[in-house]
């Protein structure tokens, strides 16, 4: 259980409705070395951990309830010492796209295997401390690229991007993973993060 004392510096908060998912994470990043601390609600982890300013949330993204992407979006926006990892088995670039706007750091799909797992809160934790530089990769895209990563940034699904530029879905997946090479991403939500970094005005 949850207890009143402040959390860690380095505390991983991990929300999660299904038991077993939630113990097995607990269990794989303690073994990591991780504090951590577990919750089946996102209710529970605002009451007790609402005001948390540090750590890393790996959170559900449909939890019954408020749901992990609610509770993203009810926490502040400008808490960077807090990076929400999400874990699912349903991912959608729609739900990816909201996601990233709101400054999650990355999406895993259940189930997730126990070293992906430590990665991916050691590169959470790491974001904090340094942040992403511009990638000049994006200039180097093709027009067509560009039209593509534009339609994927919007959350269009492969077989909508090849009817909207009416080209084939094989030629959709080409660009695809020509993006990906020339980006240096290997997922996604690298890719939703790095292009909506970027895309962010000066102020």
């Amino acid at each position: 259980m949850t207890d009143t004392k402040e959390p860690a510096p380095g505390t991983v908060f991990i929300v999660d409705a299904d038991d077993a998912a939630r113990e097995s994470a607990a269990q794989v990043l303690r073994a990591a070395g991780r504090d951590v601390e577990t919750f089946d609600s996102a209710e529970e982890f605002l009451v007790l951990r609402g005001s948390a300013q540090c750590g890393c949330l790996v959170v559900e993204a449909r939890l019954p309830g408020l749901s992990g992407l609610e509770l993203q979006e009810r926490l502040s926006p400008h808490r960077r010492t807090l990076p929400v990892l999400f874990v699912t088995d349903w991912v959608q670039p729609p739900v990816i796209v909201r996601a990233m706007k709101q400054g999650a750091h990355d999406f895993l799909q259940k189930p997730v295997d126990a070293r992906q797992l430590v990665a991916a809160v050691g590169a959470a934790f790491a974001s904090t401390i340094q942040a992403s530089a511009p990638s000049p990769a994006v200039g180097a895209l093709t027009p067509r690229e560009r039209e593509v990563l534009d339609l994927i940034l919007a959350g269009k699904q492969t077989r909508t991007i090849a009817a909207s530029l009416f080209i084939s879905i094989k030629t959709v997946e080409f660009h695809r993973s020509r993006i990906h090479a020339k980006l240096k991403v290997s997922s996604m939500a690298e890719l939703f993060r790095l292009c909506l970094a970027n895309a962010k005005p000066s102020q």
